[in-house]
């Protein structure tokens, strides 16, 4: 028995791509185990704090070893029950459409939210950073107009590299990634790329 955490980044409903070929990722996910659970976070249905005010100087004097004011405390309690949501998860799916090169914006406020010291990275000394969500898997569902895995356009693709990097820097270690391009192309190749993402996904969801 596992439980699922999908966090869908994108606000275009089941005209997306990246959410059409994740619903196969969570139909495979559940097949694989009638214990198997799973919880859909939209991000553009969340009222996710904002990181300012009291929330930023109870973060500070947590990393300095002060004691915040109450009302400091009470924002940050907001992060902490964010994050601890996140955390209670066995496993992980994101679907993820690129916007301007890289993740929409909702998505970067959610990061922003759960990487947070002492929640889910530490610090030490004398080896650095260190992630405290480990041993559990992920997997990212990434749709983008354009083709970015040919070396020309590589280097235009800030949407992969930084959610794994995001994800890396937390503790994962076991991500996987599907990829959904072009999805601006003419219909058969659209299509075609669908249903070759499916057929990764299923096969991940079947084995997370």
């Amino acid at each position: 028995m596992s439980k699922l955490l999908y966090i869908q980044a994108s606000p275009r409903g089941e005209r997306s791509s990246s959410t059409d070929v994740a619903n196969t990722y969570i139909d495979a996910f559940k097949a694989a185990s009638t214990g198997n659970t799973v919880t859909t976070l939209n991000i553009w249905d969340m009222d996710l704090p904002e990181f300012d005010g009291d929330r930023l100087n109870a973060k500070y004097s947590f990393l300095h070893g002060q004691n915040p004011s109450e009302a400091e405390a009470a924002a940050w309690q907001e992060i902490v029950a964010v994050t601890e949501q996140f955390k209670d998860a066995d496993c992980y799916l994101f679907s993820v459409p690129m916007w301007n090169f890289s993740i929409p914006y909702k998505l970067k406020h959610y990061l922003d939210v759960i990487t947070q010291p002492g929640l889910t990275f530490s610090f030490d000394p004398e080896t650095g950073f260190f992630g405290l969500v480990t041993g559990k898997p992920v997997t990212a569902i990434y749709s983008r107009g354009g083709e970015y895995t040919n070396a020309e356009a590589k280097g235009m693709d800030f949407q992969k590299p930084y959610l794994e990097m995001a994800m890396g820097f937390i503790g994962f270690r076991e991500i996987s990634s599907v990829i959904i391009e072009p999805t601006l192309a003419d219909p058969d190749t659209v299509n075609s790329a669908i249903n070759t993402a499916k057929q990764q996904a299923a096969t991940l969801g079947a084995n997370s």
